[in-house]
C-alpha cells in the first residue's frame, strides 16, 4: 500500500479513476441489457454459463422451497441467532425512519395531508462474488418488508446455504440463481421467468452499478452503490486497528478503494507495515491494493485538508477513530461514519441495523444511505373547502397570469 503526498494533482487522479472505470463499465454492459430485453431467458441462461458457471437450463433459473428448506436445516444454531440479532437491529432502525403519514391544515378550508404508500414490487440484488452476501439480504429486504412492499423478488448469482437460510428466516419466499448485468436487466423489464420491477436495490461491482444507472431511464434504482469505498482520518491511533478497517472494506472486491489520510507520516508507515503484515494473515482471495490509487495512504498537510479531500471524494464508509468530535463538525459527504477507536467498520455491515447500502463514486456528496423511505412513496393530498378556495383564488390569478398561464387562470376564475 503506498504512502502518497496528498497533493491537488494527486487528489485529481483519484477523482477522474472512479469516473474512468464507470464509463468502461458502461460500454460493457449497454450490450448485456440489450441482449436480455432481446433474448430474455435464453440470455439468462447463456449469461450465467458464462460469468458464473452455473447450467440454468438443468437447475432452474428459479432455486425451488425444497432447496431452501434444505438449507435452513445445514446452518448452525449460531448462525440463526446472528441474523436474528441483526435483523431485529436492521428492523428497529427502518421502522424509525419510515416516513409518516400527516395532514396540517395551512389556511382555514385547505389541508394538505400525506399518504404513505409501499412501492408495489422491488428487486434485491444480492452480490454473489466470491460469498454471497447474506446481510444485504437483510438490508435490502427487512426495510422493504417494514415499508409494506407485497411483491419481493431477490437475485443472487452464487447461492449457498447461508443466504437460503436467510431468504427463509426472513419469508421472502423464493431467490433467482441469477447475477450481473443480466440481472439487473431482467428485474428492469422482465423475462418470461423474471417478472419486471418497480424498483432495483442493492449494491454490486462497477458494472451492476453501471447496469443500474442505464435501466434508471425505465425503472428506478435505490443509489449507485458499487465497488467499496473506505476512508480513516486520523493523526494518531491504533495501526493495526486502522490497518484491519483498511483491509476489511479491501476485501470486496479488486477494485475496492481503501485509504488512510493522516499528517503524521510515522503513523502513515506503521499503517502501510501492518497492512503488509496482516495480508499475510487474511485467506488468499484478499484484494491487493491496486497500484492505480485505487487505494493507498494519502499525508496530508493538516487534518483541515484531510476532511476537505472527504468532502469531494464523499466516501461510502468514513472513520474517524480519534478527535472525532471535532473532525465530525468538517464532515459534510460520506455514506456513513464511523466514529471512535471501537467503531469497527464491519459492524455497520452487519448488525448495527445502520444500513450498509451505502452510495459510491462520489454520490455521497448528493445523497445518503438506503432507508425504509426509499421503499414507499409520500402522495400529497390536498382538501379545499369552499372557503379555502375562496382565500387562495386571487394569489392563484394573481400568479397564473404573471406567468402567462391563462388557462390556469381561468381555471380558478369560472368557479367564482
Amino acid at each position: 500500500m503506498r504512502i502518497l503526498k496528498l497533493t491537488p494533482a494527486v487528489e485529481k487522479k483519484l477523482l477522474r479513476a472512479r469516473q474512468e472505470r464507470d464509463r468502461e463499465a458502461e460500454r460493457v454492459v449497454a450490450e448485456i441489457i440489450a441482449d436480455v430485453r432481446k433474448r430474455g431467458d435464453a440470455a439468462l441462461i447463456d449469461y450465467a454459463k458464462k460469468f458464473d458457471g452455473i447450467n440454468l437450463r438443468r437447475e432452474g433459473i428459479w432455486i425451488s422451497s425444497k432447496e431452501i428448506r434444505a438449507a435452513r436445516k445445514k446452518v448452525s444454531t449460531d448462525f440463526v441467532k446472528a441474523i436474528t440479532q441483526a435483523s431485529r437491529n436492521i428492523r428497529r432502525v427502518a421502522e424509525k425512519q419510515l416516513p409518516q403519514p400527516w395532514s396540517i391544515e395551512v389556511e382555514p378550508g385547505v389541508k394538505i395531508s400525506q399518504r404513505v404508500s409501499a412501492i408495489e414490487s422491488v428487486g434485491c440484488y444480492i452480490p454473489g462474488g466470491h460469498f454471497a452476501l447474506v446481510s444485504t439480504l437483510l438490508m435490502t429486504a427487512i426495510p422493504a418488508q417494514v415499508a409494506g412492499v407485497p411483491r419481493i423478488q431477490v437475485v443472487c448469482p452464487g447461492s449457498n446455504d447461508s443466504l437460503l437460510a436467510a431468504v427463509d428466516f426472513l419469508g421472502v419466499g423464493r431467490i433467482a440463481r441469477i447475477g450481473g448485468a443480466q440481472a439487473i436487466a431482467a428485474l428492469a423489464y422482465g423475462t418470461k421467468s423474471i417478472s419486471r420491477v418497480e424498483k432495483i436495490f442493492g449494491p454490486g461491482n462497477k458494472y451492476v452499478t453501471a447496469a443500474k444507472q442505464l435501466v434508471s431511464g425505465d425503472c428506478a434504482i435505490d443509489l449507485p452503490a458499487g465497488p467499496t469505498e473506505a476512508i480513516v482520518v486520523a493523526a494518531e491511533g491504533n495501526p493495526r486497528w486502522i490497518a484491519a478497517d483498511l483491509l476489511a472494506q479491501a476485501e470486496h472486491a479488486e477494485d475496492a478503494a481503501s485509504f488512510f489520510v493522516t499528517t503524521s507520516r510515522a503513523l502513515a508507515q506503521q499503517v502501510q507495515r501492518e497492512v503488509q503484515w496482516q495480508l499475510g494473515e487474511v485467506p488468499a482471495r484478499m484484494a491487493l491494493f491496486s497500484t492505480k490509487l485505487a487505494g493507498g495512504i494519502l499525508v496530508a498537510n493538516s487534518l483541515d485538508q484531510a476532511c476537505e479531500f472527504v468532502n469531494r471524494f464523499g466516501p461510502e464508509h468514513l472513520s474517524l477513530p480519534t478527535n472525532f468530535q471535532e473532525l465530525l463538525r468538517k464532515i459534510t459527504s460520506s455514506g456513513t461514519i464511523f466514529l471512535g477507536r471501537w467503531g469497527a467498520q464491519p459492524l455497520g455491515d452487519y448488525a448495527t441495523g445502520s444500513n450498509h447500502v451505502l452510495p459510491t463514486g462520489g454520490w455521497a456528496r448528493k445523497r445518503g444511505g438506503l432507508s425504509s423511505a426509499d421503499f414507499v412513496k409520500c402522495i400529497s393530498v390536498q382538501t379545499i373547502a369552499r372557503k379555502g378556495f375562496l382565500r387562495l383564488a386571487d394569489t392563484v390569478e394573481t400568479l397564473a397570469e404573471s406567468e402567462g398561464l391563462l388557462a390556469h387562470r381561468n381555471a380558478v376564475r369560472v368557479r367564482r
